[in-house]
């Protein structure tokens, strides 16, 4: 079973809501340093590919009053808002946040959005929510979305199949149990990301320009965006020392780095260690293989431990032979 992400830190800075606990981030595309021309109006989107993770990938870009880093009818964030979301983090979380600013102001916008929509929402349904707490009037409305989600015994079966060396010697009925809740929980996040985006483009957004394309820049340096920008196809595995399947997998990406060295790269990112990078990426389960063509682009993921002749497979897809 894939071990899941420690939360604590985004439970502390209260960036997700109580009603499921997931971190927002979606396939996390390439780079630019610079926006590119357009006659359409600049959105994040389209001129830094990648640097929003959702909810501000619509945003247009544009000049805000000093200290205003986003605008949305009555929603309004400030860089004194960002700066406060890290309060009482550990110095090496503060140090990563420090270079992900744009992922805080995303945060705290897609938390905002989504109090505005749960709160139009009850409007819609003639539900008094006007002395009810933020936090409450969304997880009645993520409820909505995201409880009748189910898990049929076919997508229990396909992922044991998939993942069987996993499992040992336990049969699929034994699993079961703990598979389906599992499968249900990444089924519901995949349903809460598609909503925070959609939320994102139906809703005018705009946020300050020059503070975006100074963060985009920031927000690069670390090695799984170098790697992505290298011009090489790469391959990244989200793990933890201490996860069996992330265990096992070990020795495997040290062949693989041997085998493809200078046609591929193949890195290990701990998602104890780089929390802030693992949250981007939207890693919410351990193992996970993020596989990215050579323009940086994610053409897949997979959770769990993935055997090595199937790591060359995908990779084969990919040019790397």
């Amino acid at each position: 079973m894939a071990a899941h992400v420690e939360r604590e830190t985004m439970k502390r800075m209260q960036w997700t809501m109580a009603a499921i606990a997931v971190c927002v981030a979606w396939c996390v595309l390439s780079m630019a340093a610079e926006p590119a021309p357009s006659s359409t109006p600049a959105t994040v989107g389209r001129a830094y590919p990648g640097l929003a993770s959702g909810a501000l990938t619509h945003a247009r870009l544009a000049e805000l009053p000093q200290g205003v880093l986003l605008r949305s009818g009555d929603i309004s964030v400030g860089e004194k808002d960002v700066a406060a979301a890290g309060a009482g983090t550990p110095e090496k979380v503060r140090a990563q946040l420090d270079k992900n600013g744009f992922f805080v102001l995303e945060r705290i916008a897609t938390s905002k959005l989504l109090a505005a929509a749960a709160r139009q929402e009850a409007a819609r349904a003639n539900r008094d929510v006007s002395k009810s707490a933020d936090g409450d009037v969304v997880k009645e409305y993520l409820s909505g979305v995201l409880d009748s989600i189910q898990i049929s015994d076919a997508e229990v079966a396909a992922f044991y199949e998939q993942n069987k060396i996993m499992f040992g010697s336990a049969a699929p009925e034994a699993v079961k149990t703990q598979l389906a809740p599992y499968l249900r929980e990444q089924k519901q996040q995949e349903a809460y990301r598609a909503l925070i985006e959609s939320l994102g483009e139906k809703t005018a957004i705009e946020v300050s320009a020059p503070w975006v394309k100074s963060q985009s820049l920031l927000t690069r340096d670390n090695p799984v965006d170098k790697a992505r920008l290298s011009g090489k196809p790469s391959l990244v595995d989200f793990g933890s020392k201490g996860c069996v399947p992330c265990d096992m997998l070990a020795p495997i990406l040290e062949t693989l780095k041997k085998k493809f060295d200078g046609q591929a790269n193949v890195l290990f990112v701990s998602v104890v260690e780089e929390e802030i990078l693992a949250a981007r990426y939207g890693i919410d389960s351990i193992p996970v293989q993020v596989f990215f063509d050579k323009e940086g682009k994610e053409v897949s993921r997979h959770v769990g431990f993935f055997p090595q002749q199937e790591i060359e497979k995908k990779l084969a897809e990919m040019g790397v032979k």
